[in-house]
């Protein structure tokens, strides 16, 4: 079996090739390009062997390998992702604590003989693309929650009462129009009461009646906030900013729905579980066979209970170990809260732990472990969710 390392990186790769069968390096470690020319340069080092006695392995860390990936599955190159925490533990299994590009290289190769790892397919190239989509998507609600919570500083300044008038909040589409057009106090009372009038009936549906316009002129009347003419401009930007990605937003869900919808995964059929939450945790579990049992799986989530023994001492609890992906374990934990009151048999689970004096956290992890072996199960035998 011919093993070739490869150690990823933002300008230059690196590479080695060893023959496991005979332990004979083939080629020692050598820089490419994270280029085509230097992809070039790798694939022109491969031996000409059966594609079945060849093996391409490399660290899933960042962005920069993507690229790579891209050009093995396209030239048919047998190539497989290996965890850094595996490669870690065979690094900190030596007396010496070192790490080199070059000895990186040979890491992997290591790896490779010892971990039987998995081929990477089109598939999970198709799920990979899915979790980038699913990433970029969690940080532009990142943002969004960002910019409302600075809008909310502007208004906190500039019109405090102004948290009163709507009963669902501030971040709705009526509040957003009527501050796009009058973000103060003083510009609210400079403006007519019919104006006023027409603009809230037309931007909530004709759900706002006259006499809340009397009651926003009231509370702009007595207002306490400071008029400066700074946190109205920052006012109608930042609801323009949060109205922006807002669009982004919906065109993602969009995409991510085309993209499931290719897939046929089962996960949407468990109650609670939409397109977006279902997408998020499909895509960072990736193809549900490189997992052996659920234990497996739980520990990829970071939520398996971390453990604390030496001697005669043994921790009473744990932590969970958050190790794993934190996309994947927000995304269990909020769907195990969601199935909870979806479903009976969950709600009942739940009950019980906080009926045995567990706190909702703890409840909580007890519900997305009884998830997780479901999720497990359902995506083994790509059958839909029933209890």
């Amino acid at each position: 079996m011919i093993y070739i390392g490869v150690d990823i990186a933002k300008v230059n790769h690196f590479a080695a090739v060893v023959n496991h069968s005979t332990g004979e390096v083939l080629v020692k470690p050598f820089a490419f390009k994270n280029n085509s020319e230097g992809f070039k340069q790798l694939l022109n080092i491969i031996p000409n062997v059966p594609k079945d006695q060849l093996l391409v392995g490399m660290e899933a860390t960042g962005h920069y390998m993507n690229a790579l990936i891209r050009f093995l599955l396209n030239h048919q190159i047998p190539m497989t992702l290996i965890n850094p925490i595996q490669t870690d533990a065979i690094r900190n299994s030596g007396i010496r604590k070192t790490k080199t590009d070059k000895g990186d290289t040979f890491l992997i190769i290591q790896a490779l003989s010892l971990l039987n790892p998995r081929l990477f397919t089109e598939r999970d190239w198709e799920l990979l693309e899915l979790k980038l989509l699913c990433r970029h998507r969690f940080h532009l609600v990142q943002s969004q929650s960002s910019l409302k919570r600075q809008l909310i500083g502007c208004l906190d300044q500039v019109f405090p009462e102004y948290a009163t008038f709507f009963s669902s909040g501030p971040h709705i589409l009526t509040s957003y129009e009527l501050l796009k057009r009058y973000s103060t106090p003083v510009e609210i009372l400079k403006a007519s009461k019919s104006t006023l009038n027409h603009l809230l009936m037309k931007a909530s549906k004709s759900h706002f009646k006259a006499d809340k316009v009397d009651q926003l002129r009231a509370l702009a009347k007595s207002s306490i906030g400071v008029s400066l003419a700074v946190l109205s401009i920052q006012i109608k930007q930042v609801i323009a900013q949060i109205e922006f990605i807002d669009k982004q937003i919906m065109d993602l869900n969009h995409q991510i729905k085309q993209m499931m919808d290719t897939l046929h995964s089962p996960i949407c059929t468990i109650p609670g579980i939409s397109y977006t939450l279902g997408s998020i945790i499909l895509s960072e579990i990736g193809d549900i066979s490189r997992f052996s049992d659920p234990s497996k799986l739980l520990a990829f989530a970071g939520l398996d209970p971390s453990v604390s023994q030496s001697g005669k001492f043994e921790a009473k609890s744990g932590r969970v170990s958050k190790r794993g992906s934190k996309f994947l374990r927000w995304a269990i934990l909020r769907a195990s809260f969601l199935i909870s009151f979806n479903n009976d048999t969950f709600n009942q689970y739940y009950t019980k732990k906080i009926q045995a004096g567990k706190t909702h956290s703890c409840a909580l992890g007890h519900v997305s472990h009884k998830l997780i072996r479901i999720l497990f199960k359902i995506l083994s035998d790509n059958i839909a969710f029933d209890l």
